[in-house]
């Protein structure tokens, strides 16, 4: 185990308990930094998300929305600042006032909680589309083979591909992909989704199907972070929009607030350039 004690987390460790945050946000984010050799992507991000919300970020790219899900999913290790999800410390455990890394075994149980929906689709190509949705809950939670195909089957009737069970991931259109990994996601029984801009990748008029089936998602109730560039997604279905830029929330607040009437030049500059 490798000894991150400094005194930054000392700071850190005593104001916020990282491992008993009783009534916390589902994702708490405090002053987080990443940086890829001397470039600095993530500047001090601090951002609090209760279990149910819609956070949606915009923002034009290089700007570290992308980071920022990372990060989360643990694709990325942080340098500085911490991350919390469900209550506990993304990446480290306590010992007294010592931090340490968690091994990969332990990172591997906290992924479980976190969905994630790329912009290519990730699909096993040698799998159907039935075969990509079980695998997870058979390989890593130890379903059977029975109870994880009853629940695929219905994942596949919610996002409307119920037809298409035994294709394969060269037999169905981006849309139908994009819809089979957020299928395989939930299969997973995540509590947070994330988004890294689902339809970037999609020809415009399949974008609609998998937006339908994300809307659908937040009406459940489920917590959701999503990078896009869908305005309109964002102003309907988001509780909250964060503008990124340069590493930083340059402005955070409810849709219309950011949307319609933003405070900030750089997210005004923005969102004129995305609408025109």
């Amino acid at each position: 185990m490798t000894d991150i004690l400094t005194q930054t987390a000392l700071s850190e460790v005593r104001t916020v308990d990282p491992d008993h945050l009783a009534g916390a946000p589902l994702v708490l984010a405090q002053k987080v930094e990443k940086q890829f050799g001397t470039l600095k992507v993530l500047k001090g991000i601090d951002l609090a998300i209760p279990k149910g919300e819609v956070l949606c970020i915009i923002g034009p790219s290089g700007s570290g929305k992308s980071t920022f899900l990372r990060c989360i999913n643990q694709l990325e290790r942080i340098d500085g600042g911490a991350l919390w999800v469900s209550g506990e410390r993304v990446g480290y455990h306590r010992e007294g006032n010592k931090l340490y890394e968690l091994d990969d075994a332990a990172i591997a149980r906290q992924r479980r909680s976190i969905g994630m929906v790329f912009q290519r689709f990730n699909l096993f190509p040698h799998l159907t589309a039935l075969q990509n949705i079980i695998e997870g809950p058979v390989q890593v939670l130890g379903e059977s083979a029975r109870e994880a195909t009853a629940r695929a089957l219905a994942l596949l009737e919610r996002v409307g591909l119920a037809d298409k069970r035994d294709a394969y991931p060269s037999q169905l259109s981006g849309g139908q992909q994009q819809r089979i990994a957020i299928a395989r996601s939930l299969a997973m029984r995540p509590e947070l989704l994330l988004f890294d801009e689902p339809t970037s990748a999609l020809d415009p008029e399949l974008v609609s199907e998998v937006l339908k089936v994300m809307r659908d998602l937040a009406e459940t109730g489920m917590t959701m972070i999503c990078v896009t560039h869908e305005l309109g997604f964002a102003r309907d279905v988001g509780h909250r929009v964060a503008f990124m830029d340069q590493g930083q929330i340059v402005e955070l607040g409810d849709p219309r607030s950011v949307l319609v009437d933003p405070k900030e030049t750089r997210t005004k500059a923005f969102i004129n350039a995305v609408r025109h």
